[in-house]
């Protein structure tokens, strides 16, 4: 009996869909259409004391505190001077049982795509030193690769649930 194994396959299939692309620092990532709420221009964000440095600080958006973070700052990147095209993409996210607001500062947003499974690989293991569980997987668009992200993942879950409880 011969078996084959089309988990692989399987998982891509589930990571298809519509993202949302970004530039961090000249390079393209997408995140999950279905996680982002919206995309607001820069507005004033209050620091927050003792916070991790990727962290910027909240927002007032309509009402409700949001907490911002410099997704540049978070993947280790050289901060920049945020210019007319960086925004902040507010996602939903899980903390505690919960659905949780957080704002990510990015370079600028591009455009919806639809990514096929078939474009779609796991991403490399670098080591058991680098974590990449925060990576989806790398999408083949147009001859280069944009980096699927888990954002859920991006944040591990004690930084969510501080998020939460500021909330």
């Amino acid at each position: 009996m011969t078996q084959t194994n089309d988990h692989p396959v399987k998982m891509m299939a589930e990571k298809e869909g519509k993202y949302l692309t970004l530039s961090l620092a000249g390079e393209e990532y997408g995140i999950e259409i279905l996680k982002v709420k919206e995309i607001i221009g820069m507005m004033p964000i209050t620091t927050v004391p003792r916070t991790p440095p990727y962290v910027k600080g909240v927002i007032n958006l309509r009402g409700k505190v949001i907490p911002v973070v410099d997704l540049r700052l978070k993947f280790g990147m050289m901060e920049t001077s945020y210019t007319e095209r960086t925004c902040i993409i507010v996602v939903e996210t899980r903390g505690q049982g919960r659905s949780v607001l957080i704002g990510i500062v990015v370079d600028s947003v591009s455009e919806v795509l639809n990514i096929k499974a078939n474009d779609i690989e796991e991403a490399p293991t670098f080591g058991a030193k680098l974590d990449t569980d925060y990576i989806l997987g790398m999408a083949k668009m147009n001859g280069g690769v944009k980096i699927l992200l888990d954002i859920g993942r991006v944040l591990n879950s004690d930084e969510i649930n501080v998020f939460d409880k500021a909330a």
